[in-house]
């Protein structure tokens, strides 16, 4: 019993926190001895390539105008930068806000087949060598595309991840604290793995690929943009990472929508991962299969399941054994538990206390790991994207 208590707990300690040590260190170690800088090298002014910034929108027309202000208030070369919108399925007023704007492309077919039958549509009409993928519920730093396209100087970048940041203001509710959090974080580790080697899947609301890289993802795909991205990194490329990037939105209106939304990233997590099992060799794909395992695998995998484990574990330690180190791991567990019930009872109130939610979305996204794994071993998770309600819309 003492050895799966301290199994799962290395487990748990190495995947939410050791990991992010450990690629810290291999950082500071491989700069050390390359005294490797990252590019920030721009290029003139007269020679930005050609860039398509594609945007996949359904049912998006209450947004609509001010995503096309933010593109159009973006800083790169107008005769540079292709706007395409494709609007497959859309029923709303989508088609009357953008068939008139003489300075955009814009696709649009009434039948609705999914985001990845669009993007696989409106990509025949890139001509540029690279794209730059975005939501249409997402905004742009004015200065994004510029700074995600600097990283293609290096012919070995096929890829370049953005960074996602969620909306707050003043005190936060639990949807937005949790998720606020969260996104911090995995922003501080793309860093840190970009900088080792490769980005390991970026996320949809803002990255760009050179375009002679673009492999169709199959139709049925759920992370088309996770897929898309370490398919790219699996063929020998590597992802890069802009913080200076980034897209913004709003946080889900609520926990029960931010849970929605998460239980369809772990469904299409662990599809992704039926379809990426080469690169778990690590003896043919290196370090790229390190931080896969590391970053993504295991939190979909052994870290969920150890969670469980190492509670009911320590419980029985500390009631049959005499050991005060397991009583006070017991308490420590108690009462990181308790404060996530605390935080759901509350869930509604806007708390100025600085984590006081982050047990509570800890909680929510590990159990939305084996929601996602039920629906997925189901076939019960539809390709076609659930719009989970925003703040504004509450």
């Amino acid at each position: 019993m003492a050895t799966i208590f301290f199994v799962s707990l290395s487990i748990c300690v190495y995947t939410y926190l050791g990991y992010g040590l450990v690629i810290w260190l291999l950082v500071k170690v491989k700069e050390y001895w390359t005294r490797s800088k990252a590019s920030t090298s721009m290029v003139d002014e007269k020679d930005w390539p050609g860039v398509t910034l594609l945007i996949a929108a359904y049912n998006e027309a209450d947004i609509l105008p001010d995503k096309l202000k933010n593109c159009f208030e973006l800083d790169y070369p107008e005769d540079q930068l292709q706007v395409l919108f494709i609007t497959d399925g859309s029923n709303d007023r989508s088609a009357e806000i953008l068939a008139n704007e003489q300075q955009i492309l814009y696709l649009h077919e009434p039948v609705r087949r999914g985001k990845i039958a669009a993007v696989k549509r409106a990509m025949k009409y890139v001509d540029t060598d690279y794209v730059v993928f975005t939501d249409a519920n997402t905004f742009l730093n004015p200065k994004s595309v510029k700074r995600l396209i600097r990283h293609f100087e290096e012919a070995c970048i096929g890829a370049v991840a953005g960074e996602k940041r969620v909306r707050q203001e003043g005190e936060k509710a639990a949807s937005g604290a949790g998720v606020g959090l969260y996104w911090k974080y995995e922003s501080l580790l793309k860093n840190l793995d970009a900088r080792f080697y490769s980005v390991v899947g970026a996320a949809g609301e803002l990255y760009a690929i050179r375009t002679s890289l673009f492999q169709p993802v199959p139709a049925d795909a759920i992370l088309d943009d996770f897929e898309q991205t370490l398919k790219i990194a699996q063929a020998g490329s590597r992802v890069a990472y802009e913080p200076n990037a980034y897209a913004e939105e709003e946080p889900s209106a609520n926990l029960q929508e931010e849970l929605k939304r998460k239980v369809r990233i772990c469904a299409g997590g662990f599809q992704a991962m039926s379809r990426l099992l080469p690169l778990l060799n690590i003896f043919q794909y290196g370090r790229l299969s390190f931080q896969y395992i590391s970053h993504r695998v295991l939190r979909w995998t052994l870290a969920p399941l150890a969670l469980p484990l190492a509670f009911v574990s320590n419980l029985y330690l500390a009631y049959f054994t005499d050991s005060i180190l397991f009583k006070i791991m017991l308490l420590l567990q108690f009462g990181f538990y308790l404060q996530a019930l605390l935080g759901y009872r509350m869930q509604d109130r806007k708390i100025s206390i600085p984590g006081f939610f982050v047990p509570l979305y800890f909680c929510i996204m590990n159990y939305a790991v084996y929601a996602g794994f039920f629906r997925y071993i189901r076939k019960k998770q539809s390709v076609n994207w659930e719009k989970a309600k925003r703040a504004s819309q509450a």
